[in-house]
């Protein structure tokens, strides 16, 4: 028992768990739909434009979310523009612009004339985050979670048919915008604890591994929530005993369970189904 309860002895421990918490929940159940829309490359996109923002707001002493924010629109304006020239695609568009910021930032933040720790933007710190930093993705997460709860049909119209969603009533652009915009939302507040690098493994992690398991999207979204909770448990416990970084522990504890879901779908598809009795 002390073992299992040392850890949640620590204030630290306590709010990294509860922003890792929220964090999961809201990445968990958005994560089903990016997962169900085929959204994940979009994902990464987005949170890899966001690191010259985040550099610059921590050069500057500004709160991380405003340099988030200000990244994400830079790049996705910087997409427009790019995707108007003439001969380069829409993929081709995102690919250029992603990795030009985000060498960007990997530059301004690994430079020798940057402060010491300017590289914990990249991996993030769980352990680091604040009362203040756990409030604003308390609120965050709520409002993301009651977009969602107000747009799961929409969602689900247009994932399930696209070419015919505008004859139910759903449109797929709207949908397409709306999460979008959710999933910058969840980029802008899991990235104080998990980096640049790291917060998609909290979006799309859970929700690959809810989608090994079940296939209804309500369960499937519950699932990759817990297991996102999970994965947060599970990595702050081997980030306390193993001494290793908080947000990789988290991130890795992650892919574990994907792993362990993916053995075990393996291994019940390989059994041999029941033979049918024969009348006698």
């Amino acid at each position: 028992m002390d073992v299992l309860l040392e850890p949640w002895q620590q204030g630290i421990v306590q709010r990294a768990f509860l922003e890792l918490a929220l964090v999961g929940i809201l990445g968990g159940a958005l994560g089903c739909w990016v997962v169900f829309h085929g959204f994940s490359y979009s994902a990464e996109s987005l949170a890899h434009t966001m690191l010259p923002g985040l550099v610059v707001a921590a050069l500057l002493g500004l709160p991380l979310v405003a340099g988030a924010a200000a990244g994400l629109a830079g790049g996705a304006l910087a997409i427009a523009l790019a995707a108007q020239v003439p001969g380069v695609g829409r993929d081709a568009s995102v690919a250029i612009v992603t990795t030009t910021l985000f060498g960007l930032g990997v530059l301004l933040a690994l430079s020798p004339s940057s402060p010491p720790g300017l590289s914990g933007l990249l991996f993030g710190d769980p352990l680091g985050v604040t009362r203040g930093d756990v409030v604003l993705t308390a609120a965050i997460a709520a409002g993301a979670l009651g977009a969602l709860a107000t747009l799961h049909r929409v969602l689900l119209v247009v994932g399930f048919d696209r070419v015919n969603a505008m004859a139910f009533g759903a449109r797929p652009a709207f949908a397409d915008a709306a999460l979008l915009l959710l999933m910058a939302a969840t980029l802008l507040v899991g990235v104080q604890a998990l980096g640049n690098l790291l917060v998609l493994a909290v979006v799309i992690g859970p929700a690959a591994t809810a989608r090994l398991l079940v296939r209804r999207m309500v369960p499937m979204m519950a699932l990759a929530a817990g297991i996102a909770i999970a994965g947060a448990v599970a990595g702050l416990y081997l980030s306390y005993y193993a001494n290793t970084a908080a947000g990789a522990s988290v991130a890795a504890a992650l892919v574990a369970g994907f792993l362990l879901a993916l053995l075990a779908r393996r291994i019940r598809d390989a059994r041999p189904a029941p033979s049918a009795a024969r009348p006698s």
